[in-house]
């Protein structure tokens, strides 16, 4: 066995992180077929997705931030005012990200996190299947990770 001497430093450094997420990137690629055939297609960008909803004087009520990558739509963000809650909002701009994921990017499915105290009966409603939970994320709070699949009924 050779031993070896590393200097562990531990400040943030932006040139590290591209360089790290490079080779990264080039070890994954070479280790899976499925990357590999994705690596220069339009499919591997993350392609921007937003939803808005505006009230009559053209204020923010709700919106939603995500973005399609592959066949995939992530929901980052999902908000609507406190004075539009309960009527259907939060679900129309859920329907409406799917549906252009789906119809407009080729999308077949959906990923989301949420934290106990925020919407994880809203989005089983719609659809969405808990496939992930993270107890104490942060300490005293659960986070949910939840997939649908779009299509077929779904989007």
């Amino acid at each position: 066995m050779v031993s070896r001497m590393f200097r562990i430093e531990t400040e943030v450094d932006n040139e590290r992180r591209d360089l790290l997420r490079a080779r990264l990137r080039e070890t994954n690629t070479a280790a899976s077929p499925v990357l590999r055939a994705l690596r220069g297609t339009p499919a591997e960008r993350d392609v921007p997705l937003h939803v808005w909803a505006l009230d009559a004087a053209g204020g923010l009520a709700g919106g939603l931030v995500g973005h399609t990558w592959t066949t995939w739509l992530h929901v980052a963000y999902l908000w609507v005012d406190d004075r539009h809650r309960g009527a259907g909002l939060g679900t129309r701009l859920l329907a409406q990200a799917e549906r252009i994921a789906h119809e407009d990017r080729g999308c077949t499915a959906c990923r989301l996190e949420t934290w106990d105290f925020q919407a994880p009966d809203f989005y089983r409603q719609q659809g969405y299947e808990v496939v992930c939970v993270i107890p104490d994320y942060p300490p005293g709070i659960t986070e949910y990770t939840l997939t649908k699949r779009l299509g077929r009924g779904g989007a």
